[in-house]
Parts: structure tokens; sequence; C-alpha cells
């Protein structure tokens, strides 16, 4: 199984995700923001990392950029739901500066699971 880390700043979002990617065997870790997200990578590299895309501070897409120049071999998916305004072309956004792939909240735990596994 992968090691994985989630990265968002709603502690709901990231117990969610933890449970459905740990029920099925994967090593999980969380971070809140971007700037702990490229902490942890660095001290200790994950498998694949789950980031949303609207944060304060260190955003997703710059955080998807960074992560994927400095290990461009990450498997690094992005989610958003839009944020207030429901713009879901920060999820294009994201695809276009090197996320692997992205999913749209809200989304089923299949989805998770298969995009996470590659499928």
């Amino acid at each position: 199984m992968a090691r994985i880390l989630i990265v968002d700043d709603d502690d709901l979002a990231r117990f969610t995700l933890r449970e459905i990617l740990e029920s099925v065997g994967h090593e999980v870790s969380e971070a809140a923001t971007g700037d702990a997200c490229l902490e942890m990578q660095e001290a200790t590299p994950f498998d694949v990392v789950v980031t949303d895309i609207i944060m304060p501070g260190k955003g997703g897409i710059e955080t998807v950029m960074e992560l994927k120049r400095t290990y461009p071999e990450l498997r690094v998916i992005a989610i958003s739901g839009g944020g207030r305004t429901h713009n879901m072309s920060y999820l294009d956004f994201a695809s276009r500066f090197g996320a692997d792939a992205t999913l749209s909240k809200p989304f089923t735990s299949d989805e998770l699971l298969a995009v996470v596994s590659g499928t």
C-alpha cells in the first residue's frame, strides 16, 4: 500500500479522507497547510499527495507546482469544491501546473480510491 499525505485546511475533510484511505490499508499522514506539506515531503517522502486547492497561506496550486518541480515522480492529486464561488477552474489550473489527477468535491470513496490507485 501507499504512503499518502493529505493536505487540507479543513479538519473534517482530512479526517474523512484518512478514514477512507486507511480502511483499505494505506499509511496516511496529514498536513493543514501547503508549507507543512512541503516540509513533511522533504523529511519523509510520500508516494502520493492529495491536496486541496483553496487554503490560506500557500495554496494548493503553488504547493502542486513546488512538489512537482522538486519531486517529479511524486503522484499529486488535487481536490477542490471551488471555494465560496464554486469556481472549478482551479482544478484545470492544478492539472496545467502538474497535478496528475483531480477530483471535484464532493466525490465518492470509490472515486478517491480509484484516483489514488491510478485507475
